[in-house]
This record gives C-alpha cells, sequence and structure tokens, in this order.
C-alpha cells in the first residue's frame, strides 16, 4: 500500500483501479494478540498449548520437535525435492557469503591519536518463523535460517505451525535449524520473544507470517528485534511497448496465488499493451487451477496503469513502492538504473519473481506496503550489528576535549563538563612528565 499523494505533474490513466484497500481491509486484531502476548508470557508453554488447540486444533504434547524427528522428516523427502532444496540452499549460501565479504570491520585515525572503528557482531540468538499458510513454501525456511547460520549467530530456532507439511520440517532441518518447535500463529512470536520452559527467548525475529504474526511481531518489537513487518505479497512491472503481454499476466497470476489479498499490477507508457495485459489475464484465469485465489486477489487489488512517459512510468512505479518490482523494456538495464523504491528488481524478461521466490539466490523476504521507500529486504546483513568502538591516544584527548567541556558547559551538563576536563587534566600532567 502506497503512503502519501503521487504528483499531479505526472500524467497517468488507470486501465483497471484495485478495487480495495489492502491496508484499510487488514483484520483488527490487535486486541486479540495483546492477550496471547500476555497470556504467554505469564504462563508460558501452558499458554501455548491452549492456543494451539484453540487456533491450530492440534495439542502436540512436546513442542520441541527432536532430532530423530527431523532427521526421519528428511528422509522420507522425495530424491528430487531433497536434491531441488539443497540446490536452493547452496544458491542462498553462497550468495550469503559474497553479500557479507562486502561488511567489513572498520579501524580509522581520523585526527592523531583519535582511533574510531566498528565491528560486525553476529547477533547471538534468532528466531525465525516459518508460515504453514495455504502452501507449503518450502524456500521459506531457506531464506530465514540459512542467512543467519551464514552471518555466524549463536543459534537458529524456528517456530512452524503444527499443521505444517512434514517437509517443511526436513527443510528446517536442511537448513541448519539448531532447535525446532511446533508453534505457529501469535503464540509463537510470544514464545520466541519472551522464552518459555520450552522455547528460549531470541534476540531477534525474521519471517512473514499472517495478519496475528505480524501484529505480534509490532507488539513485542523493542526489547527483541524485528527484521520488518510484512503485508500481503505484492508485484508489478514496469513495460513499454517492446514487452509481452502475456508474460506478465502470467507473472501478475503467478504472485497472485499467493493470497487473496496480493496486490499486482503492470504499469506501462503503452496503452495497447496495457488493454492486451487486461485481456491476457482473464484469459489465463479461465485455466489456472488456483484462480479461486488469484481471481480475487485481481479482482479486489489488481491495477494497470497507463503513463504518458518514462518518466511518469518511473515516478509512479517509486510512488507504489513494489515488493517485487519487474522491468520489463527495450534496455532494462537502463531502466533499472533509474528506479529507486522495489524490495527486489526483477531486471529483463528473463528474471521471474518465482527464481527469487524459490531458488536463486537472493531472499524473497521483502519489504510491503510502501516500506521500500526506506529500507530493502531480509539479507545477511539483518543477523548482525554494527558496533562502533573509540579509543585515544593523549595527544588527542588534548584536541577532542576542549570542545567537549565548551559544549557540556553551554548545556547546562556539568557531569559532562567535569568528565572530559578530567581526561584533559590527566593528559597534560602526563605529558608533561
Amino acid at each position: 500500500m502506497s503512503v502519501g499523494r503521487f504528483s499531479t505533474r505526472y500524467k497517468v490513466q488507470h486501465i483497471k483501479s484495485a478495487g480495495r484497500d489492502a491496508v484499510a481491509d487488514t483484520a483488527p486484531v490487535e486486541a486479540t494478540v495483546k492477550a496471547i502476548l500476555s497470556e504467554v508470557k505469564a504462563r508460558g508453554d501452558a499458554a501455548v498449548r491452549k492456543y494451539s488447540i484453540e487456533y491450530d486444533k492440534a495439542d502436540v504434547g512436546a513442542v520441541e520437535v527432536s532430532l530423530a524427528d527431523r532427521e526421519q522428516a528428511v528422509a522420507n523427502l522425495d530424491p528430487q525435492t531433497r536434491a531441488d532444496t539443497e540446490f536452493a540452499i547452496a544458491r542462498v549460501r553462497e550468495f550469503a557469503h559474497a553479500q557479507l565479504g562486502t561488511i567489513l570491520s572498520l579501524e580509522a585515525e581520523t585526527l592523531p591519536g583519535l582511533h574510531l572503528g566498528h565491528r560486525v557482531i553476529p547477533i547471538e540468538r534468532i528466531g525465525a518463523y516459518v508460515p504453514g499458510g495455504r502452501y507449503p513454501i518450502l524456500s521459506a525456511p531457506i531464506m530465514t535460517i540459512v542467512p543467519a547460520k551464514v552471518a555466524g549467530c549463536d543459534e537458529v530456532i524456528a517456530c512452524l505451525p503444527p499443521g505444517a507439511h512434514p517437509a517443511m520440517i526436513a527443510v528446517c532441518h536442511l537448513s541448519g535449524v539448531d532447535r525446532l518447535f511446533r508453534i505457529g500463529g501469535a503464540q509463537a512470536i510470544a514464545a520466541m520473544a519472551y522464552g518459555t520452559e520450552s522455547v528460549p527467548p531470541v534476540n531477534k525475529i525474521v519471517g512473514p507470517g499472517n495478519a496475528y504474526v505480524n501484529e505480534a511481531k509490532r507488539q513485542v518489537f523493542g526489547p527483541v528485534g524485528i527484521d520488518q513487518l510484512a503485508g500481503p505479497s505484492e508485484i508489478f512491472v514496469v513495460a513499454d511497448r517492446t514487452a509481452d503481454a502475456e508474460v506478465i499476466a502470467t507473472d501478475l497470476l503467478a504472485q497472485a496465488e499467493h493470497d487473496v489479498r496480493t496486490r499486482v499490477g503492470l504499469i506501462t507508457t503503452d496503452l495497447t499493451l496495457a488493454n492486451q495485459t487486461l485481456a491476457a489475464v482473464e484469459r489465463q484465469l479461465e485455466t489456472l487451477p488456483t484462480a479461486n485465489v488469484a481471481g480475487v486477489a485481481w479482482r479486489d487489488y489488481g491495477e494497470i496503469v497507463f503513463c504518458e512517459s518514462e518518466e511518469a512510468m518511473i515516478a509512479y512505479s517509486d510512488y507504489i513502492a513494489a515488493e517485487h518490482l519487474q522491468v520489463h523494456t527495450a534496455d532494462a538495464r537502463a531502466t533499472a538504473a533509474k528506479l529507486r523504491n522495489y524490495g527486489s528488481l526483477f531486471i529483463g524478461e528473463l528474471a521471474s519473481v518465482v527464481y527469487s521466490d524459490k531458488c536463486c539466490g537472493t531472499n524473497h523476504t521483502l519489504p510491503t506496503m510502501g516500506a521500500a521507500r526506506y529500507t530493502g529486504g531480509l539479507w545477511v546483513g539483518s543477523y548482525v550489528k554494527i558496533c562502533t568502538h573509540q579509543w585515544l591516544e593523549r595527544s588527542a584527548v588534548k584536541a577532542v576535549a576542549p570542545p567537549a567541556i565548551r559544549q557540556s558547559a553551554m548545556e547546562g551538563m556539568e557531569g559532562h563538563r567535569r568528565a572530559a576536563a578530567l581526561r584533559m587534566q590527566h593528559a597534560r600532567h602526563a605529558l608533561a612528565d
């Protein structure tokens, strides 16, 4: 969902408008989640069990999945599914290692004797929420667990709903999870945030979920870190007259089958392409097995926007700030270089969102609802802290202390002034000696 207004200096025309507002349609879950968090915090495992029975219709007994059960789940995995899973894990791991290589520790002497720097420190314990959802999305635990292991986090725990497909347990294990729990919904977020008799408290929670999971992450944020607040999935395509309407329609519906609240759209400078894509979507829905989901998303949240210029198309795309943004233009790389607000960018017709969703290596946990204006998606850097440090030689104290003393005095902070002045005095005595 976009925030603010689109500039009136650009002329755009909606060939198809969304029928509903994805944010306004969010269920009012705040009070329910608040009660769940409070009870889990107070009663631990007993509350988790209560809510699992109430919401998941499951009484699993011991909530932790044993190592033996995890290994059995891997053994039961179809060989081709296992091979494809390991391919995806390798791609995500390789890209995460490459990204981590760009995050460097730093030491700099910015004045003689003034040494400033930072360290890259892995977060100690990560909690990954693995959604159950409409489909067993095998890539979901890969995206949250593998980068944490690459980052060097001491421990990664994961929670997945009790009714999740058994293959999800196998993929969590193959991804390197340290401990795995059969807990879903807001109660899983509460258990990881506060800890229970069975679940250790974590330092940061990552991973997407439904509205209750999202609201729970919002409410526990502060003492516990979170990756982001994820809304319904989104895909937009920016395209010119060289684009293929059938390809665009296929990609829009591929994402629309995620959920009935998925937001999908085309932004184009070609009116003919706009109308062809509208027709192609309706035609493809007639034979799409998941049309009961994708068709509703298209009806309620689908958009096709015609722009009179490339400049307007770029501006409207940046206004939308889509989670997934595909570029289908004559010079896709040149167009891509002009875009700035997106979760992940797919440059050229061959780069489909489905590859990132499943196995190419970039993370599919991305900002939605306009958050791409200020943040990117989940990545290996989400699992480390960049923490600064400083140390001073006496020569640096002579340079730094006087302005610190004067500023503290002007602000009326006498304790600060004394702390700076004391070190200045010690430095002078030492230099005199």
